[in-house]
């Protein structure tokens, strides 16, 4: 496996030119977000990256985390990096000032987040799930809750987990069990079983944090009757001090497909006396509290997503332009001899599906990340609320798209090897293993296609997608010569956002007389959707770096920008209107064969 190098070139095209960083710095409490100082802070992070995390990816994934005698083990290595990691500051980049965070906009904190996840996914989650657990903890926290936690969590003295499924539940959160008392001195004790717990323990921190989701017990059935609680391993004393074992134990490590460095646990909670917890907000809008980490959360998963096909993609183009084999139909090749596979033209379409999607993905990325910071910091409040509504459409888009993606595009990667790929020693299968969690957890790829078109594109009845979609169109307007050399990619969007217009009011229409119609076009509709933004910030892209060109900018990075977009357009975009049919095909065909002959 080849060392990980941070792109930072195509990283600073994305924030500046499409997220907009130089408008974010204007914003009130963005003042530092220039971005001359973001570029220099992403090639140092770029650095610690490749020559921290970078090395312990292999390894981790060998070694694997341990649990020995009730107490998680981390790879070897993870320990000290993680020292090396907090101290440098690079998991509160977008956190808090007041608590000892850099409070720059979470586009850059998810640029930095790109790098850490490619470099070493399985260490990379737990830092990332602080970043979640502080946002619920800041927002609906009290202020004694903030005071005693906060200034450890944002630097990373202690972490974070989340505690939402159990055995029994699964996603249907409505179902758990785990129980919380009221206790005299006005905390809960806790009691149940948790499962999937990412980091649940590990010997990174001096202390871990759980948020958890449990009932009172007068509390209603079902979602509404959740409360959000957290759940420290060790008690806090009054100075913040570390003080006795709170009730809780690791039960188990799962045996996973992947991410093998990364402990996912089997937490038990009070098995004794009861573990102390501390309400979170009020009883019984727990749900609701967790949704500002969920939503977080989904946006860092779809960051994974790209982050490892961009080290897959990073691996197949270096082996590509050092594998020899075969003579590549059209080369200048002599007789007698090898082609370079890069040379191959099946080769050259499987890398640049890849190159032109990473730039899609990271474009959707960046842009929702920057939306949510528009949302919070935008001096007009109309403004913050059209932000808001843009970053809810497309999260989900985000959290789905980019991972089905990433998995596609790590295999594509997989594929350029040939016979290689799939030989651990490449490095390759260890991607594809660590990838494939990314379409499963923080809520599967098929709720959030029910959230886009049960929750998203009902907003505002329509509206809120119907004006994204006026300005891929208002876009599209401003390349009018039929010779310009973008005009297919033009056309080839215009179709695209035509088609997926069409199918939004195909849904809306049937969204209360037949919504399990709508249910079944779900997961054909958000990989269209995600299709469409793809190819919108694509064809902004290429028309950014074309002005640049102009300009006297550097050639050959623009003009493959332009390049990338032009095949994604040809190439990839056309898939998007293939979709239609089946996100209007009804659910009929789904259910006639009885489900005991599945």
């Amino acid at each position: 496996m080849d060392d990980y190098r941070a792109p930072l070139q195509d990283i600073l095209f994305a924030l500046n030119q499409i997220a907009d960083l130089p408008g974010l710095a204007t914003l009130p409490g963005f003042e530092h977000a220039e971005p001359e100082v973001v570029a220099g802070l992403l090639e140092e992070a770029g650095k610690f990256m490749s020559e921290v995390l970078s090395p312990l990816n292999r390894s981790g994934d060998l070694e694997g985390a341990r649990l020995v005698d009730g107490e998680v083990v981390t790879p070897g290595g993870f320990r000290d990096a993680y020292q090396k990691f907090s101290e440098a500051g690079w998991g509160a980049v977008g956190l808090d000032e007041a608590h000892g965070g850099g409070g720059l906009p979470h586009a850059v904190a998810i640029a930095v987040q790109e790098m850490v996840q490619s470099a070493n996914m399985s260490f990379g989650l737990c830092p990332a799930l602080g970043e979640g657990a502080i946002q619920a903890l800041r927002h609906h926290g009290s202020d004694a809750l903030k005071a005693t936690f906060l200034p450890k969590l944002v630097p990373g003295v202690w972490s974070a987990t989340m505690n939402l499924t159990e055995p029994q539940a699964g996603t249907d959160l409505g179902a758990l069990r785990c129980s919380a008392e009221r206790a005299d001195d006005g905390s809960y004790r806790i009691r149940g079983t948790k499962i999937f717990i990412t980091f649940g323990d590990h010997d990174l921190t001096e202390n871990v944090v759980h948020l958890l989701l449990a009932r009172t017990p007068d509390a209603p059935s079902g979602p509404r009757g959740i409360s959000c609680f957290l759940v420290p391993k060790f008690l806090v004393g009054p100075a913040g001090e570390i003080g006795a074992r709170n009730d809780l134990q690791v039960v188990s490590l799962e045996n996973k497909l992947g991410i093998h460095g990364s402990p996912t646990c089997v937490m038990s909670f009070g098995e004794a006396e009861g573990a102390v917890g501390y309400l979170i907000g009020e009883e019984n809008r727990g749900l609701q509290y967790m949704f500002t980490m969920m939503n977080h959360e989904r946006i860092f998963v779809g960051c994974q997503g790209l982050a490892i096909a961009q080290r897959a993609y990073q691996e197949a183009a270096s082996y590509a332009r050092e594998r020899r084999q075969g003579r590549a139909i059209g080369s200048d090749t002599a007789a007698g001899e090898s082609s370079l596979i890069i040379d191959h033209a099946d080769v050259r379409r499987m890398l640049l599906t890849i190159r032109s999607s990473l730039d899609a993905m990271r474009c959707l990325l960046y842009v929702t990340a920057a939306s949510g910071d528009r949302a919070e910091h935008h001096p007009d409040p109309e403004e913050r609320a059209r932000f808001a509504a843009r970053s809810a459409l497309l999260t989900p888009v985000v959290k789905a798209w980019i991972t089905d993606r990433g998995v596609e595009l790590t295999s594509l990667a997989m594929q350029v090897f040939g016979g290689m790929g799939y030989v651990e020693e490449t490095g390759i299968p260890q991607l594809y293993r660590d990838v494939r969690i990314t379409p499963i957890y923080e809520g599967t790829n098929g709720i959030q296609a029910q959230d886009l078109v049960t929750r998203k594109l009902p907003l505002e009845g329509g509206a809120v997608v119907r004006s994204y979609l006026d300005e891929i169109r208002s876009l599209c307007g401003e390349i009018r010569d039929s010779r310009d050399p973008l005009a297919k990619a033009r056309d080839s969007l215009s179709r695209a956002v035509d088609s997926l217009g069409e199918a939004g009011e195909w849904l809306l229409a049937r969204s209360e007389s037949d919504p399990r119609s709508v249910a079944a076009g779900a997961s054909p509709y958000i990989a269209m959707f995600g299709d469409v933004a793809g190819g919108y910030y694509l064809l902004k892209s290429a028309l950014v770096a074309r002005q640049q060109l102009q300009a006297g900018g550097d050639d050959s990075f623009l003009r493959d920008k332009v390049a990338a977009a032009r095949f994604y357009a040809e190439q990839v975009l056309p898939r998007a209107v293939a979709q239609l049919p089946a996100i209007t095909a009804g659910a009929a065909t789904l259910f006639e064969i009885d489900a005991a002959k599945f």
